[in-house]
């Protein structure tokens, strides 16, 4: 069974998806069951390129993409970057080859948020 707000990736062919609603069935692609994407942490990496480095000011939340910048090529880039809050996700950006792995947020309430981006190479992470 799927859960809400997590993310499964084929490992067949590359097909990740993101569950906005999570149902009963088995997520399946190229006839297997799809994996689910584990989040990954500083303790797996340190902070160079895939942790999101975060900055709150007031209603603003900017964030960054570790103390390194994350390349942003066609074969190695950020895909998305989300707010989360108690599990669920509360705004979410794209963002694309060629652009800054960056994204502002305005938020009425910034208490208890955490970040997570998608890399297309070494996938899951959040601060």
């Amino acid at each position: 069974m799927a859960k809400q707000n997590t993310w499964y990736k084929c490992e067949v062919c590359g097909n990740i998806v993101s569950v906005v609603n999570a149902g009963p069935g088995e997520l399946v692609c190229c006839n297997q069951p799809m994996g689910e994407l584990k989040v990954q942490t500083a303790m797996d990496e340190g902070r160079e390129k895939h942790v999101p480095v975060v900055t709150v000011e007031g209603d603003k939340v900017t964030v960054e993409m570790g103390s390194n910048p994350h390349p942003m090529d066609p074969d190695h880039h950020i895909q998305v970057i989300q707010i989360i809050r108690d599990g669920v996700v509360v705004e979410g950006k794209r963002v694309y080859p060629g652009h800054d792995p960056k994204a502002v947020f305005t938020l009425e309430d910034v208490e208890g948020i955490k970040v997570r981006v998608l890399c297309n190479k070494h996938g899951l992470w959040i601060n």
